[in-house]
């Protein structure tokens, strides 16, 4: 089950940025910088998810501190990234109307990054701190 939701996300987006390219709006600006920023965006949302490893969890969970990679400047890079690429699908499918969508869908990320910044206070202490503050996001 666990192995399911730790790919969910990926199946979702993939689907999504299929009907985008193949019902979006074909020739419309909107739909080539969807395509674009979604396509440039994936490739280090999944290398972000890679480098996590073992420790990632659906659920804020402290298994282990994730310093290297791109870890090593966000602290939250499968946050970022698959925001942006789930942030070019929509537009690529929806057009400009999708940032209305795509604001709803970073607010829970957001969210969720905050959580799991406590968990990792909690759980690391001082390390977190250093880690924190040497970091973005």
């Amino acid at each position: 089950m666990k192995r399911t939701l730790r790919w969910l996300d990926v199946a979702v987006y993939l689907v999504l940025l299929a009907l985008a390219a193949w019902f979006g709006p074909h020739g419309a600006a909107v739909w080539y910088v969807g395509l674009c920023l979604s396509l440039a965006a994936a490739p280090l949302w999944l290398a972000a998810k890679g480098q996590l490893g073992e420790a990632f969890s659906v659920r804020p969970e402290a298994r282990r501190l994730v310093t290297g990679g791109l870890y090593s400047k966000l602290r939250h890079p499968i946050y970022v990234f698959g925001t942006v690429a789930f942030l070019g699908a929509v537009l690529a499918m929806l057009g400009w109307s999708a940032l209305v969508v795509w604001v709803v869908v970073a607010l829970v990320q957001f969210r969720r990054a905050g959580r799991e910044d406590r968990v990792l206070a909690q759980a690391f202490g001082p390390e977190y701190a250093a880690y924190r503050d040497a970091t973005w996001f």
